[in-house]
């Protein structure tokens, strides 16, 4: 099996309530592939400055994530700045830097082409676009997005990429900026009509709802003591998620649902700690533990009267 994500790496600084750290490791393609890393191997294009620190690069490799794709170039990284409020959801953009981001044209390595699985995080859909153009024969194809992309010229390139994968995954507002619908369960429906099969609405604390042939399945978030930063949890659960399709080579129904709660698992702990943190301790062990605790919580005998 071989697993494809093309999307940023970035430095980010991040201030919450508690805390704040500057230029740490951020980027969606990096919390995508250290999670995925754990199931499958993954192969990773993405493009950062000659600033970038090689201890970076050497974790990705350290989580035998393929960096071959991994483009440096000359000038400075892309750097996001965000500071949460005190509910640890809601958060303001200080400042965005797209650097060497910004000229960025993904080429993959020939290898790269015969990937199996691909995830499309939140690039430019034309981009997007351009990585489907040179894979070849792909089981699985998901895709991220942001509500910058969901109109004008952008717009209609997201729905040519929508057409040519088997997933997307979307957060409550862009669900409802993509369809027109404010009722989630009416805006993946709509979704699903512009030729995507199955739509993943990612809701923060509230967890993350599957729209698909066979309905809706919901899986509420992991209910945690303590938030340390939020930053990664949405690309975290994809990672859990599309590895855990990769590892398993199936995509039935059973299957899609317990990508649903390993997805919920691995982001439940990409917010226990800033940036990537809690990834440097954590193994497959204690994930799949969590995953047997989340089916304690939601388990109940059926109802009689």
């Amino acid at each position: 099996m071989s697993l494809l994500v093309v999307g940023s790496v970035a430095l980010d600084s991040i201030e919450t309530p508690f805390a704040s750290h500057k230029d740490v490791l951020g980027g969606s393609a990096s919390f995508f592939s250290v999670v995925a890393s754990a199931l499958t191997p993954v192969r990773m294009v993405a493009v950062v400055g000659d600033d970038f620190p090689e201890e970076h690069v050497d974790f990705f490799r350290q989580r035998e994530v393929d960096v071959e794709g991994l483009q440096r170039v000359e000038g400075r990284t892309f750097r996001w700045s965000g500071r949460y409020h005190e509910n640890m959801v809601d958060r303001d953009t200080l400042d965005t830097q797209l650097n060497v981001f910004q000229d960025f044209k993904p080429v993959l390595p020939d290898a790269y082409r015969e990937s199996e699985y691909i995830f499309l995080a939140n690039i430019d859909p034309k981009l997007q676009l351009q990585v489907l153009e040179q894979v070849r024969n792909p089981k699985f194809v998901a895709c991220d997005t942001m509500n910058f992309w969901l109109q004008g010229e952008t717009l209609e390139s997201f729905r040519k990429v929508l057409a040519s994968t088997h997933a997307v995954f979307v957060n409550d507002e862009e669900a409802r900026l993509l369809s027109g619908e404010h009722n989630l369960v009416k805006a993946a429906a709509a979704i699903r009509k512009m030729g995507v099969e199955r739509v993943i609405v990612k809701r923060g604390d509230a967890g993350a709802q599957l729209h698909d042939d066979d309905g809706i399945f919901i899986a509420p978030a992991f209910p945690l003591e303590g938030v340390a930063d939020p930053t990664g949890a949405g690309d975290s659960f994809a990672g859990g998620f599309v590895s855990y399709i990769a590892n398993r080579g199936r995509l039935d129904g059973a299957t899609l649902r317990q990508a649903m709660v390993f997805g919920t698992a691995t982001a439940s702990f990409s917010v226990e700690a800033f940036s990537l943190d809690r990834f440097k301790t954590l193994d497959l062990p204690q994930v799949l533990d969590r995953c047997a605790k989340y089916g304690e919580l939601v388990r109940f005998d059926p109802i009689s009267l």
